[in-house]
């Protein structure tokens, strides 16, 4: 039985990264189906941000700290537990509560890390792989000898796409803001287009010889509504997962959806319910971990910090000036409640 007191960085009050302050509290106890890790890593991501800000309120339940994905070791289990035992070192998609020095999961959200992974590279698998195998290759039904254009191409979630893509036999495409980001995902064998520069439904046209692709990834939304159309192939399909360029599409044309037998789907990951998310978790470790374990692909971690510097971390990423992920390096001594 794990008793005692540990660190959280918890939101003060919603706005900028300094709203983000240590605090003292109880270790947390597992429940049934549950399981207590101590983290040694955590991940940085774009909803993180948002929860931050106050627009992206934790669901009913859930913890109000952030922090959606960790890395560590097992260290108390509750009753219904069979497979994770103390000691065993897991990554984990977390119901909140990662920016922590300890965080309860369900068992079925958690995975044992990929052979040769450290803490920082495990616990930046989680929340992206989760998302990317349930939107793309579950819901978007993407097969080998299709295309994907992945929007973000150089986010935790774009390359973690444009890899698992390309590792499945997809032809990928994708958009960066810059020469070094485009740069960076043309080494996955991906097209990429420089949106700043270019206009990406002219791009994939010319290269698919008027065709389009098969599926689109998008975390933008509103703004690229009518060029995503204008992208898709015959029996396309759009995979709304964040709105960074609006929510709301004014005067939208559907024709082009009925036309061109579109499928427009969305979905976010945070929602879903524990067997949900265990199922994506079982699919990843019988055909994702084995590339994994291999080295056939392999995270992109672009900068770490302690915990401590948690608002650091969050700046950068609101900067958009990484290329992969952000990680938090977890302790038990690195974190003082002022």
């Amino acid at each position: 039985m794990t008793a005692g007191s540990m660190i959280q960085m918890e939101i003060g009050a919603f706005g900028e990264p300094d709203a983000l302050r240590p605090a003292r509290v109880a270790i947390p106890r597992p429940g049934a189906g549950e399981i207590l890790i101590r983290v040694m890593a955590a991940g940085i991501n774009r909803p993180d941000i948002l929860q931050r800000q106050g627009k992206y309120p934790a669901p009913a339940g859930a913890s109000p700290v952030p922090g959606l994905e960790v890395a560590g070791e097992v260290i108390e289990y509750g009753e219904r537990v069979g497979e994770f035992h103390p000691g065993d070192h897991v990554c984990a998609l977390t119901n909140g509560g990662g920016y922590a020095e300890y965080c309860v999961v369900p068992e079925g959200q958690a995975l044992p890390w990929p052979a040769g992974f450290d803490a920082v590279q495990a616990a930046s698998l989680p929340e992206t792989y989760f998302t990317v195998w349930a939107n793309l290759f579950q819901m978007g039904r993407i097969r080998r000898g299709e295309s994907v254009l992945v929007h973000g191409g150089s986010s935790g979630i774009g390359v973690t796409a444009l890899q698992l893509a390309s590792a499945f036999g997809v032809r990928t495409f994708a958009t960066a803001g810059s020469a070094q980001k485009c740069s960076a995902i043309e080494r996955f064998g991906t097209v990429a287009i420089n949106y700043r520069e270019q206009d990406f439904a002219e791009v994939v046209n010319r290269e698919t010889a008027g065709r389009g692709v098969d599926a689109i990834l998008d975390m933008v939304g509103a703004s690229y509504w009518d060029r995503n159309l204008a992208s898709l192939a015959f029996d396309g399909r759009l995979l709304l997962i964040a709105f960074l360029g609006g929510a709301i599409v004014e005067r939208a044309d559907l024709r082009k959806i009925m036309t061109r037998r579109l499928v427009v789907t969305g979905s976010a990951m945070r929602p879903r319910t524990s067997g949900e998310k265990a199922t994506i978790a079982r699919e990843l470790r019988n055909q994702v971990w084995p590339l994994l374990s291999a080295g056939t692909i392999r995270p992109i971690v672009h900068a770490t910090f302690p915990l401590s510097q948690v608002a650091d971390a969050h700046r950068l990423m609101e900067s958009s000036q990484h290329i992969g992920k952000i990680v938090l390096r977890v302790s038990t001594s690195e974190c003082a409640v002022q």
